[in-house]
């Protein structure tokens, strides 16, 4: 179940279930999922190690096309000598042959580096897409650690939208944020910045 409607389901159950515990106070807390997210050094490490690699795929293609680039120069020199009236008819043979060998040696190269560059973007999203799935996963737990530790009945992601994109949580009344708190506890082994950072 996507969050957003995990998120719904969560609010209509305590509606429901707010007049039955009103005696009691509710502990409730707040917390800024996209901040932690973003500002966890973890998810910058990895950011950085897909830059690199997005670099590498790039500077592959470019060598790559560089190769075609330099194939269809050859092709244009052949287009030249074939359109030469001096030449001989078999010389124009076997210039064609060339010429035909050479465009499709060029269309298989050209469809090789788009198979290489799409298998490899794929691989390279699925791999980031695991990454932050398991950052959103420590986070989570940790919010989870949290709450319990401190005895609070909910804990309320305030960057979640609704599914007509307003903000789901639009005010809470005694609630306390915990986001700069975990936001510490996320960080407190984070490598120094690097000179120049």
């Amino acid at each position: 179940m996507p969050l957003r409607q995990l998120t719904l389901a969560a609010a209509g159950f305590i509606m429901l279930a707010v007049p039955a515990i009103a005696q009691d106070k509710l502990k409730i807390a707040t917390v800024d999922m996209q901040t932690l997210f973003k500002q966890y050094h973890r998810t910058n490490e990895a950011q950085r190690e897909i830059n690199v690699e997005r670099a590498k795929i790039q500077q592959n293609n470019n060598e790559r096309l560089e190769t075609i680039r330099s194939l269809e120069d050859e092709l244009q020199g052949l287009r030249k000598q074939l359109d030469d009236p001096s030449i001989s008819d078999k010389k124009k043979q076997d210039l064609f042959k060339n010429f035909q060998m050479k465009t499709q040696e060029g269309v298989a190269l050209d469809r090789e580096r788009r198979e290489f560059l799409q298998r490899r973007n794929t691989a390279l999203n699925e791999k980031m897409v695991q990454k932050m799935r398991g950052i959103l996963e420590e986070i989570r737990k940790l919010v989870e650690d949290r709450a319990k530790s401190d005895d609070y009945d909910y804990v309320f992601d305030k960057s979640g939208l609704s599914t007509s994109q307003v903000p789901f949580l639009l005010y809470t009344k005694d609630a306390t944020d915990i986001t700069g708190g975990l936001l510490e506890q996320l960080n407190k082994d984070a490598p120094a910045p690097a000179p120049g950072e």
